[in-house]
This record gives structure tokens, C-alpha cells and sequence, in this order.
């Protein structure tokens, strides 16, 4: 019993460690803009402030020809101006041709992204703003680019399981490349519909192309299409189910750019209205409110490392045969008794925030002290008790940010 006892808790903390990383998130998105507020030319890279809705500076002019890329794979500087049959020198500036999908890589401080008419990978290394060419394979394999915009990519993020995906405007082509020191890609082929998409599909121009897309901590990706349309694709299946039409929207709104914020929302931006950032719930409804008016900037795009969190807590049947949890509606303990020196603080209605574990034991005498941030409802953190720690009674307590207490509870260590 004490070696399964063991291994549930490496499994436990493989789940705790994802909970914590996406308690972590990122308050600004990527953008892709024009240098002027109305302008339609995606060639320019901002920051978003996702709390405010506010736009940045400019962190890279992407229409910039003189400045000469980088080899992705020799890590090299050309040493002459990259030249295109189609669009000359001007395949050489980093956005020259126009962005409409772009992919944050946190781990690596990357931001991949493919030109809408140059068919071909390449990414920002953000810590130099050098620009790097994938010069070694096609990105998609089609570099005729079609009239109705069918092949072209539009959306692109990093998904939790490290890979970076991007799917082409109707749907055929899902496209997988890795982050690692070898980049490689695969074409993992048509996204098909759910059967209860009806005559809502994701191959469909009318209400699916274009947009942006962003991934949760499941497995899934959202397609929030130019049309306003949200879609969930599994990964594994690869098959799209229609979640419904964001609504709350100005008439002449286009969904371009998507990103999640630090409250599991989804902040959408327009390449035609910049009237407002918008932010939607979609774990809870479609409707659409304005976070910040008249700060806005037209946008192709939005990327950051947020993931939607969707997956629910999980608690094996190992732990919880014998074990309840306890607490209150709010924030819950387990397992209780602890048999590991190790037990969880599960935050199930808390709101996000930063918040005190306190762990005294029956003397008074504080044994744990930890501050933890919290991203939303079902985080969990691991606390570790002392290898040495006496077995008896410990109160755990639990404070927000403005030190009022919102758990005081009592734990057995056995």
C-alpha cells in the first residue's frame, strides 16, 4: 500500500504542477496592427494590455526591407537581401506581406507566425527581435496562394501539449510544428464536422473563415472565425463542433484576434472596427462586452501563452476512497488524513488572486508559509510538509490578499 501510496503521489503532482504553471499568465497579448489606427496593413507589432485593453508601442516595424533575417536552422544571418519571384525584396521585411496568424511560444520567448502569401514558417526570437526563416521546407506545401483565400493560414496558436498548430481558412489543412531545437511540421489533414453542426460548418466561407484561434489546457482549440462563429476542435479526433455565434457585437465587427486573459476570458479585437476590445466568457456565454472604447487599434491578430481552463480538477479514486475532502464551498483540503506530507489546497469558487497558506501545528508553531497565485476556480496547489514533520494535528489557513481569511480548517498527519 505505501509504494501505490507513492506513485499516486508523482501522479498527483504532474497534475498539480500543470494547475500551478496555468495560474501564471501572461497580462499582455502580441498584436499585429497597422502604424496607423485605421490602417489595413498588418505589418506592425504591439502589445495589448489585456486588463486595459490598451495598445502599446511599436515592437517591431515588420515592413522594414533592409533589415536582413536570420536562418532558422544555422541560426546565420543572410548575408544578401531575400528575394521572391512574386513580391521581390519585399519578402525580405518580416511582415512585408501581411500577418494574419501568429503563435507565442512562452517557453522558448519565440512568436511564430507565417506571411498570409508567402508560404513559409518563421519567428520572432523576442529577446533580440531578430527574424527567423524556416528556409528548409515549405510551411503548408501550397504556395499558390488561392483567389478565395481558401489555403491561406489565419490561425495559429501553441497548444498545451507544446506543439504549435495552424489550420488553413477552410478547414482542410491542420497544420502541427514542433518548438524543440528541430523544427519540423506535419499536415495532420481536414478537420471534419461534428454531426450536430448541421449546416454550420467550418468548411464553410461564409461563417468560418478567417479569425484567430486559442487552445485550453484539455486537449482542444477554438476557432473564433471573422464571422463571429466559435468552434471547438479536438486535437485528437480532429473534429470541430459548432459552440455558437459570439453575440453583443457592433453590426460591423469582425473577429481577427484572440486571446485569453488572466480571468479566462477571451479578449477578440477586429481588423475592420476599432471601436473596442472586446471580452467574451464562452465557459459560461456568447455575450460580448467592451473592456476598454476608444483605445482600440484594428487588429489581424493576437497571441499570448493563456490557455482557456477548461479541464476539471482531478482527484484520484486512490486518495479519495477514504479520504473527503474538507473545507468550505470556497477553498477544500485533501487528502485528509495525509499519509504523503503532501496534501492540496484546491480553490473551487475563490476568486483569482494572490492568496497566504498558512500551517501551524498544535504547539502554534508555523511549519508552512506560502504565497501562491491563483488564476481562477479548480486551481490547486501542492503543499509539502516536512519529511520530519510530527504526525498529530495541524490548522491550515488560508488569507487573500487584503487578509481576510477564506479557509480555517484542521488536517491529520498519520
Amino acid at each position: 500500500m505505501r509504494r501505490n501510496l507513492r506513485f499516486t503521489s508523482l501522479l498527483m503532482g504532474t497534475i498539480f504542477t500543470a494547475n500551478i504553471a496555468q495560474s501564471q499568465s501572461d497580462r499582455f497579448a502580441y498584436a499585429v496592427t497597422d502604424a496607423v489606427h485605421e490602417g489595413i496593413n498588418w505589418n506592425i507589432l504591439r502589445k495589448l494590455d489585456l486588463q486595459t485593453g490598451t495598445f502599446g508601442e511599436v515592437l517591431l516595424s515588420g515592413n522594414d526591407m533592409n533589415k536582413l533575417p536570420f536562418d532558422a536552422t544555422t541560426k546565420k544571418q543572410f548575408t544578401t537581401p531575400v528575394t521572391d519571384a512574386r513580391f521581390g525584396n519585399l519578402a525580405n521585411a518580416a511582415f512585408g506581406i501581411g500577418v494574419a496568424a501568429i503563435a507565442y511560444d512562452r517557453k522558448h520567448n519565440r512568436l511564430y507566425y507565417t506571411p498570409m502569401l508567402i508560404d513559409q514558417l518563421r519567428y520572432i526570437d523576442l529577446k533580440t527581435m531578430n527574424v527567423y526563416f524556416v528556409t528548409d521546407g515549405d510551411f503548408t506545401g501550397m504556395k499558390q496562394k488561392a483567389p478565395d483565400q481558401s489555403n491561406i493560414i489565419t490561425r495559429m496558436v501553441i497548444a498545451d501539449d507544446g506543439y504549435g498548430y495552424a489550420l488553413t481558412n477552410d478547414g482542410r489543412h491542420l497544420m502541427r510544428f514542433t518548438t524543440s531545437k528541430k523544427l519540423t511540421v506535419t499536415d495532420m489533414g481536414t478537420v471534419a464536422d461534428a454531426p450536430e453542426n448541421k449546416d454550420v460548418s467550418v468548411h464553410n466561407s461564409c461563417s468560418s473563415y478567417g479569425g484567430d484561434m486559442v487552445a485550453d489546457d484539455d486537449g482542444n482549440l477554438y476557432i473564433f472565425s471573422a464571422r463571429n462563429h466559435v468552434f471547438k476542435i479536438n486535437i485528437e479526433t480532429k473534429v470541430a463542433t459548432h459552440l455558437g455565434m459570439v453575440t453583443g457585437l457592433p453590426a460591423n465587427f469582425t473577429i481577427n484576434g484572440a486571446a485569453v486573459d488572466g480571468n479566462n476570458q477571451v479578449l477578440i479585437t477586429s481588423a475592420v472596427d476599432a471601436s473596442a476590445v472586446y471580452k467574451v466568457d464562452i465557459t459560461k456565454t456568447m455575450d460580448a462586452t467592451a473592456v476598454m472604447s476608444g483605445q482600440s487599434w484594428r487588429s489581424s491578430d493576437l497571441a499570448n501563452s493563456n490557455m482557456l481552463r477548461t479541464r476539471k480538477p482531478t482527484i484520484l479514486p486512490e486518495l479519495m476512497a477514504n479520504n473527503t475532502p474538507v473545507g468550505n464551498e470556497r477553498v477544500q483540503l485533501y487528502p485528509n488524513p495525509v499519509t504523503t506530507n503532501q496534501f492540496n489546497v484546491q480553490f473551487n469558487e475563490a476568486q483569482s488572486g494572490t492568496y497566504t497558506i498558512q500551517v501551524t501545528d498544535a504547539r502554534g508553531q508555523q511549519v508552512v508559509h506560502k504565497t501562491a497565485s491563483v488564476g481562477g476556480k479548480g486551481s490547486i496547489i501542492a503543499i509539502q510538509l516536512n519529511q520530519s514533520s510530527s504526525k498529530g494535528i495541524y490548522i491550515v489557513k488560508v488569507t487573500d490578499q487584503a487578509s481576510r481569511t477564506v479557509l480555517s480548517h484542521k488536517i491529520v498527519v498519520q
